[in-house]
């Protein structure tokens, strides 16, 4: 297979529904006018690993400026600023069938490098206690359980620094 990471594009949101619907409950999961508008609004934080014209999984999110996401995230994205702030990940799945072949390792990989890039503090995301260690192992912090409530889990603050 020969995967390359690309910015998401309006042709793949199909393709990206069933993805997150695969990889999250329907109480977290993504609405499908939300990752509209997240294709739209941040393109340059939306990136995808494909092979061709196949999805094989995607991240992303906005830039903000507090360390640790807020709820209303999920609901509403604002453009990315140019410079600086923390790089959010709203969302990080990957096809069932993909899974297991780094590719979720791969597109944080390519997330980071933009940021850096960019200039941002780090990067911050919210995660379930089962998955602190995947992030732990990509050189993420567990800073403690976050103040979420989205789709009524416990979530745990996870920050990368540069």
């Amino acid at each position: 297979m020969k995967m390359k990471i690309t910015t998401a594009k309006p042709a793949d949101l199909s393709q990206l529904m069933d993805i997150e619907r695969a990889g999250f409950t329907i109480a977290e999961a993504a609405t499908e006018t939300a990752m509209k508008q997240r294709i739209e609004i941040i393109p340059d934080t939306f990136l995808v690993a494909r092979n061709d014209d196949q999805v094989l999984g995607f991240v992303n999110g906005p830039v903000i400026k507090p360390r640790y996401l807020t709820d209303d995230l999920f609901e509403t994205v604002m453009p990315n600023q140019k410079f600086g702030g923390f790089q959010s990940v709203l969302g990080l799945a990957v096809d069932p069938k993909f899974r297991h072949q780094n590719i979720a390792s791969q597109l944080l990989t390519e997330l980071s490098k933009i940021a850096k890039k960019n200039c941002r503090d780090g990067i911050t995301l919210t995660c379930l206690t089962r998955l602190v260690g995947f992030y732990e192992q990509s050189g993420y912090i567990n800073e403690g359980q976050s103040s979420s409530t989205h789709g009524g889990e416990i979530w745990h603050n996870m920050v990368k620094i540069f």
